[in-house]
């Protein structure tokens, strides 16, 4: 689709004309976008040419980021876990347009975009998350390998398949950060090399998974000694080079010889969201109300990792693909209800537990104070997520796919 086409299509700024659309942009396709846009292609009323829902993501794909893993060990397809934005929204009178943001005019209520393209707006949805942060550490630009996207995934899977035709003796590995991504990929890379892999695991902190429960902790600790992954705790990153990265752990600097270093923590707001004109939190996130707007341009909402939203009790929210999963209906609705002058209702953010995987068929499910893990686990993991996946089409075919068994 192409954005000219979009401003030129009677929806000009005079709301006076007969041919006015109200339209509503949502930036960024991740858990919060994309599915904020296909719950609001469920109301009858955006079905009707009035109305102009716009996706506006600079990526093809959408990515199902938990079931990202799968695709390093082979369990799963690409176009598994990274449908299509045309595809996905096919059947929805939410239109996608692939673009990078530039900036955002609240006052105005413009979107610009990198190719030169501005939009007007009625109602916005910010969704864009934040950015990996990688200047933190020296080297760590040039030589280390993010973990978020299935980009990354397909380099991931380039270099692997090129240490693993080589004569090395040892394809040696780091990792930076132990919380849920650094955990979940030092699994699946540990279970993929076998005995000729050797994981390192680094983190500042004195213990994995720092925000999970303490039941998480223990079944990850067993999965990753019993694939004989070295933890190094209470350690910092100093540099990273080519083919080795320093590492400090009580004053005492060790250099670890590397083929290959995963980088999995350090986010930061996009430099666009921390200078718009509104109230941001010492970390740049957006802060919100209850409701998920900008206190001081309601027909704004915000939603996922750029956000700051608490409770009634003040608790800040987690920023959590969960909590996103969560958000997306309830920021559908808002914008229904304030379209048509109704109340608008708070987002009531119900924890239900963790889903990590530990490795090939393993993996750790805790809900409501219960924890399983193993191979009952991974099914259960794998059966959720498909059933969270985007539109019931794209459920059916993963779910026929993982049922019979094809590879």
């Amino acid at each position: 689709m192409k954005m000219n086409k979009l401003l030129s299509d009677g929806n000009q700024k005079n709301k006076h004309t007969t041919n006015y659309k109200q339209r509503i942009c949502i930036l960024g396709g991740g858990f919060g976008g994309l599915y904020t846009a296909l719950e609001l292609g469920k109301f009858p009323q955006f079905k009707h040419s009035d109305y102009e829902i716009i996706l506006i993501e600079k990526k093809e794909n959408f990515l199902f980021t938990p079931l990202l893993y799968e695709v390093v060990t082979g369990e799963l397809k690409p176009w598994e876990v990274a449908p299509s934005y045309q595809k996905l929204l096919a059947d929805s009178p939410a239109k996608f347009y692939r673009a990078e943001i530039q900036n955002v005019d609240l006052e105005q209520k413009l979107v610009s975009l990198e190719n030169g393209d501005i939009l007007n707006y009625d109602y916005l949805v910010l969704a864009v998350g934040k950015e990996t942060k990688l200047d933190i550490v020296a080297g760590a630009a040039e030589y280390a390998q993010t973990f978020r996207s299935l980009e990354d995934a397909e380099i991931l899977q380039t270099k692997l398949q090129s240490l693993e035709i080589s004569t090395i003796p040892k394809i040696r590995v780091a990792i930076a950060g132990a919380g849920p991504n650094g955990v979940e990929i030092a699994c699946k890379l540990a279970d993929r090399l076998g005995k000729r892999g050797e994981i390192h695991l680094i983190d500042r902190g004195d213990e994995i998974l720092k925000t999970l429960p303490q039941g998480c902790k223990v079944a990850s600790y067993r999965a990753l000694l019993k694939r004989d992954v070295q933890i190094h705790l209470n350690t910092s990153v100093k540099s990273i080079k080519s083919q080795e990265i320093v590492i400090e752990n009580q004053n005492q600097i060790e250099k670890i010889p590397t083929e290959l270093v995963l980088w999995t923590g350090g986010n930061q707001s996009i430099q666009w969201v921390k200078e718009l004109n509104c109230q941001h939190n010492e970390y740049g996130q957006i802060i919100a109300n209850s409701t998920l707007q900008m206190p001081t341009y309601p027909e704004v909402f915000v939603l996922g990792d750029l956000a700051e939203i608490r409770n009634k009790k003040g608790k800040i929210l987690p920023t959590t693909a969960q909590a996103a999963f969560q958000q997306a209906p309830n920021v559908a609705k808002n914008i229904f209800a304030k379209i048509k002058g109704k109340r608008l209702k708070p987002f009531r953010y119900l924890y239900l537990g963790e889903m990590l995987t530990l490795g090939v068929k393993n993996a750790l499910v805790f809900s409501f104070g219960i924890t399983l893990n193993g191979k009952l686990a991974s099914i259960i993991r794998r059966g959720v997520y498909i059933q969270r996946l985007p539109t019931l089409k794209h459920k059916m075919q993963v779910a026929k796919r993982w049922i019979l068994g094809r590879n």
